[in-house]
């Protein structure tokens, strides 16, 4: 990014969501008043999902550009990442059972369709988390293989 418009729009940008961050978070503390009223803390996890969306769509674009620009062929393992990606996702979705939660006790109970993705996400993390693991493994046993070899 040696172009210094890009610089100073990523500059501006950083500083209007950094200036509506503090904003919401200071309206969020100030409706607060302990009556359970959950209007400020929704507020605040829609605007945590917002920035969350933005940084996912800035890092991709700007890596997309980037790999574009330099190395054509860099795209084609980006596009098998992706792919292999949204096959977890759905690998996770297609296990996710969906089942009414055990013991709830909450005045509305979640639907099925919450409950469906709360089971996506919990199996999409133990996978990820199983996949770190064995990878940390697999990883150690190559690098005992590779230096006794050497």
């Amino acid at each position: 990014m040696e172009n210094p418009l890009y610089a100073k729009i990523f500059k501006w940008i950083s500083w209007a969501l950094l200036i509506i961050s503090v904003g919401l978070a200071v309206w969020a503390f100030t409706q607060f008043n302990g009556s359970g009223e959950d209007r400020a803390v929704n507020t605040i996890l829609v605007w945590a999902y917002i920035m969350l969306g933005i940084a996912l769509v800035a890092v991709l674009c700007v890596g997309l550009y980037i790999s574009a620009t330099t190395t054509p062929k860099s795209l084609a393992r980006i596009g098998i990442g992706l792919g292999a990606a949204a096959v977890l996702c759905l690998v996770a979705y297609l296990l996710a059972s969906g089942a009414p939660a055990l013991g709830f006790t909450g005045a509305t109970p979640p639907t099925a369709s919450e409950l469906k993705r709360t089971d996506t996400v919990l199996n999409l993390t133990y996978i990820l988390g199983g996949a770190a693991i064995l990878a940390i493994i697999c990883g150690e046993i190559m690098s005992a293989i590779r230096t006794k070899k050497a």
